[in-house]
């Protein structure tokens, strides 16, 4: 019997953004698989980790790609990376937790694609004026990660509802990102 990865990544993707620390016995448990097939697709935790990073970068790509970055207003932009992300945003949670993935030579240049797109239309808000310039693309790149995983966290958490997730972190991210006039 062939086992579908894509249904494995799928189900250790949710059962870790739940709950981060799950083992891998867990994670086969999850997947309704046993322990010895999820070792024969993932020879260990790194590497399943390293296949939802990738999972995740291809999600995060797809959604900056729906979220038409070029297009229109920067906030309005920002919006909508926002709400193409959100569907992600629990994965993207986990993997932002996920310290071994930053770190050294063994860094996924997806981020940095990611990171670059974010970026581009920080710069594009800061030129045409509606966002800040005290405050980095870059910076205002890792705020998105981070209020969106600071969101998923909450919510989960139950200390924020659901349907609020999209309002909060959009508020927050522009309420400091607009350019204020000076007074």
């Amino acid at each position: 019997m062939a086992v579908d990865r894509e249904h494995v990544l799928r189900s250790a993707a949710a059962l870790l953004t739940r709950k981060s620390t799950a083992t891998m016995d867990e994670v086969a448990k999850a997947a309704g698989i046993s322990r010895a097939t999820l070792h024969r697709q993932f020879a260990g935790r790194d590497a399943l980790v390293r296949a939802l990073e990738e999972l995740g970068i291809q999600e995060c790509e797809a959604a900056l790609e729906a979220a038409r970055l070029d297009e229109g207003p920067a906030p309005d932009a920002a919006r909508r990376v926002v709400k193409e992300l959100e569907s992600a945003a629990g994965l993207l949670a986990f993997l932002y937790s996920e310290n071994q993935l930053f770190e050294g030579e063994a860094r996924n240049e997806g981020w940095d694609r990611l990171d670059a797109r974010l970026g581009a239309l920080f710069r594009r808000g800061q030129q045409s004026g509606e966002f800040r310039i005290d405050l980095t693309p870059a910076w205002l790149t890792e705020a998105v990660y981070g209020l969106m995983a600071s969101g998923v966290w909450a919510v989960a958490e139950g200390r924020v509802a659901a349907k609020d997730f999209h309002h909060m972190v959009v508020e927050l991210l522009l309420g400091g990102a607009l350019r204020r006039e000076e007074s």
